[in-house]
């Protein structure tokens, strides 16, 4: 059955697009799912069909019929995961660069979760099908340590610990410019961009609070490389926090340098420690990994590599 979903459109969102106004409205659409909805003649205005540019007007009133759910199933695949440490609740793995976490509409293979699904015989079920022992993600061009929850109890385990800001990440990050102080606090609240739905930015609209601590590990002539360590654990922060302060992520093409000079096959970030309270034994434990073989190789080609840090 079609669950029907009606907004009336205020003063405040006069001229604002149909599609961006549905999104800001009903977070768990996303902007692409919401054009096929229109498109497929879901979405009305004043009762009428109409396309994604369309222009709102004051009191307007929008309705959306959206379909009933499809059930999924994610395809397990055997793709090569680096598993980090395992046992019978937690999983810790080493994601490579270029891999999408979990799936998503429009976007059902490759990721980890194939992957997991091929070689892990058994995994929470607490986030639903499309996110089997997924707690929390990384990027799809950050590369890294994450936790998956084997069992109910390591996922609830580890939410609270995320909520709680108790899990320890540190990730290590090529930026550009020269950072001057040994270390530093980003401390600036991050929401999402209000003209590019896909972007975040510092903000103080519908924003939640975010810090950064960094620390620098060495310097080149017209580089730093820093370890930044998460205090929150918001969308793209780190690569927002140093955009901010005027030393974006090297190779990050939304939110740094549109032109990369250095490497530009996605930003030179690596998740590379992270410790938590183990979900049984109530031990804390940490797993730390060596940065990728790209990354190094560009450490080399500036006169440094990870050994002398």
């Amino acid at each position: 059955m079609e669950e029907k979903i009606e907004l009336i459109v205020e003063e405040s969102d006069e001229g604002m697009r149909i599609d961006q106004y549905i999104s800001d409205n009903i977070s768990q659409l996303s902007r692409t799912y919401i054009k096929k909805l229109i498109d497929d003649s879901k979405i009305t205005v004043n009762g009428k069909e109409v396309k994604a540019s369309y222009k709102l007007q004051g009191k307007d009133e929008v309705l959306i019929n959206l379909p009933e759910p499809e059930l999924l199933e994610i395809e397990p695949q055997n793709i090569p995961i680096d598993i980090v440490y395992e046992d019978n609740h937690v999983l810790v793995v080493n994601k490579p660069q270029g891999m999408v976490v979990h799936p998503a509409p429009g976007n059902y293979k490759d990721t980890l979760v194939n992957a997991l699904l091929y070689h892990i015989d058994k995994l929470s079920d607490i986030n639903g099908v499309l996110r089997p022992g997924i707690v929390h993600r990384i990027d799809k061009d950050t590369s890294g340590l994450l936790v998956v929850a084997k069992s109910d109890l390591a996922h609830k385990s580890l939410s609270v610990q995320l909520k709680e800001h108790t899990i320890t990440r540190k990730y290590t990050a090529l930026v550009e410019g020269i950072i001057q102080e040994e270390t530093g606090i980003v401390d600036a609240p991050i929401g999402r961009h209000i003209k590019d739905r896909k972007k975040m930015t510092v903000t103080d609209r519908n924003a939640k609070d975010a810090k950064t601590h960094f620390k620098v590990l060495k310097r080149f002539s017209k580089y730093t490389l820093i370890e930044c360590k998460l205090e929150t654990g918001r969308t793209h922060q780190i690569r927002v926090h140093m955009s901010y302060i005027g030393h974006p992520v090297v190779g990050d093409l939304t939110y740094g340098l549109k032109r990369q000079k250095l490497y530009s096959k996605g930003q030179l970030l690596h998740a590379s420690t992270i410790g938590f309270t183990h979900p049984e034994t109530g031990e804390y434990v940490e797993f730390s990994c060596p940065i990728p073989e790209y990354f190094e190789k560009v450490l080399q080609e500036l006169g440094g590599n990870s050994s002398t840090f």
